[in-house]
């Protein structure tokens, strides 16, 4: 099995044309189905289970929860030309103190659904102008557009579904 890349050793060359933002929302648009689909598909027990330290795969479907108002703060800043954006809290304290293991994985898909819908509903009001006006991310320490952070946000989504489905796959076989 191909070996997956650290998030945090991605440095994202790519940088997709302004013509690509209606796809790529659109891909974020359709994140919450496709994690309510992994979530019904996995038995508790195994949604449950821990590796270690490592996170389960309940933990990893409410970190992307955790992460919107994330997403939304950084739009805003991005929108009205902030210089740097937001940074992230590296530390991930919030996926560790809401002890998604705790909760009902349904709440958890809901409270998805609710936030990624308000954010794109957002994105989806923005102006030409908007989707290509930049802000420095403080991680990367390169200019980020809103079209970047997009694509981002849609790779970060990704990168904990492939963990998830790794971890389904080990746990099942």
């Amino acid at each position: 099995m191909q070996e997956m890349t650290k998030w945090l050793d991605r440095r994202f060359a790519y940088e997709p044309p302004a013509g690509e933002f209606p796809a790529i929302v659109e891909r974020l648009r359709g994140t919450p189905a496709r994690v309510e689909e992994k979530a019904i598909r996995i038995r508790e027990a195994q949604r449950l289970r821990k590796h270690g330290e490592e996170w389960s795969i309940q933990e990893h479907l409410g970190h992307l929860v955790d992460l919107e108002d994330l997403w939304a703060r950084r739009t805003e800043e991005l929108v009205t030309g902030a210089l740097e954006l937001s940074a992230a809290d590296m530390s991930n304290r919030t996926t560790r103190e809401r002890n998604h293991n705790a909760r009902s994985i349904a709440a958890i898909v809901a409270e998805f659904r609710v936030a990624r819908g308000r954010w794109v509903d957002r994105l989806d009001g923005v102006t030409d102008a908007d989707v290509v006006r930049t802000s420095l991310h403080p991680r990367l320490k390169r200019p980020m557009r809103l079209i970047d952070l997009c694509f981002f946000v849609a790779e970060h989504d990704d990168h904990h579904l492939a963990i998830v489905t790794r971890l389904a796959r080990s746990q099942a076989g």
